[in-house]
């Protein structure tokens, strides 16, 4: 079973590997949708896959990092793609996140991207 949780950011970035023409080149903001995906068994004790708040614990060190961020500041983000921050935040968060299976990120209602690890 699968369950998830999403959380909001406001962070501004720019992509500075794009052509100059392009809008994205240039610093600009999203607020960003992250919704975390865990994988697992549900536990017969507590009748959860994963509590909920244990998804935010394990989330809220890195919420604190890129909220209100300036993306390309961070190590590891220098390039802050959506792409790129979906698997930065894998990386900081599978040690942690027991059963992490996907990270979805969405930079508008439309558009987005998922990771699924390696």
């Amino acid at each position: 079973m699968e369950v998830y949780k999403t959380f909001a950011i406001e962070s501004a970035r720019s992509l500075p590997k794009l052509p100059d023409e392009h809008p994205c080149s240039k610093v600009h903001g999203h607020s960003f949708k992250i919704t975390l995906t865990v994988e697992g068994e549900i536990d017969q004790a507590t009748g959860f896959v994963m509590d909920f708040s244990d998804i935010d614990s394990a989330f809220r060190p890195i919420h604190e990092i890129i909220d209100h961020a300036y993306l390309n500041d961070i190590k590891g983000l220098e390039d802050p793609s959506s792409e790129n921050l979906c698997r930065w935040i894998w990386k900081q968060l599978s040690p942690s996140l027991k059963g992490l299976k996907q990270i979805e990120i969405k930079e508008t209602e439309s558009t987005g991207c998922i990771y699924k690890g390696r």
